[in-house]
């Protein structure tokens, strides 16, 4: 069986938790995992009047446990497109994971261009009698 890096919900309606966890890749995903490495929280902290104030922008909490995670990549563990990014952000996986050629979908860059004159002859639009 592989083995994947998968994000486990918990938490109440509307207030979503996550566990970041190693399991099996047929297993559900709220079943007995084989480890946790540590937990998400997607809705950003609420920031006090004066960090407010101060410009500081609201943060999502990421607490991860980096030394089992890079052990279970060394492994093998394949992960979850959204653990790749918490992964990528915090520096354990490079910026071109998982290689161009393995993506699902590769969308290019749009090319910035200038505004195109286009001309075009006036036509008249009353009918003959």
């Amino acid at each position: 069986m592989s083995i994947t890096i998968r994000l486990s919900r918990f938490g109440r309606k509307f207030q979503p938790m996550y566990n970041i966890v190693v399991a099996q890749k047929r297993t559900a995903r709220d079943k007995l995992p084989i480890e946790v490495l540590g937990t998400y929280n997607p809705v950003p902290v609420p920031l006090s009047p004066e960090e407010i104030k101060n410009g500081v922008k609201p943060y999502k909490d990421i607490q991860l446990d980096f030394d089992r995670a890079r052990y279970w990549l060394g492994v093998g563990a394949e992960t979850s497109d959204r653990v790749g990014f918490l992964f990528k952000r915090a520096g354990l996986l490079p910026e071109q994971w998982p290689k161009p050629s393995k993506l699902t979908q590769q969308i290019p860059k749009p090319q910035v261009q200038g505004p195109k004159v286009v001309f075009e002859e006036p036509q008249e639009r009353v009918r003959e009698r």
